[in-house]
């Protein structure tokens, strides 16, 4: 059975539901986006990597 333990430890197991992210084709930073109602939630500005742990959109 998968288990988040222990807690406080900053680890997960599996993927964020509920959020997608996408990359800007002008800049190539990659936006983090609420997959309920459609809304830019977040821009990763420090490196050119992915959120960790949220699925892409195409």
């Amino acid at each position: 059975m998968a288990t988040n333990k222990p807690t406080g430890d900053n680890a997960r197991k599996g993927a964020v539901r509920k959020r997608s992210q996408v990359q800007n084709p002008k800049t190539g930073l990659w936006t983090k986006r609420n997959s309920e109602t459609g809304q830019f939630m977040d821009v990763k500005t420090s490196n050119s990597k992915p959120f960790k742990g949220i699925r892409k959109e195409r």
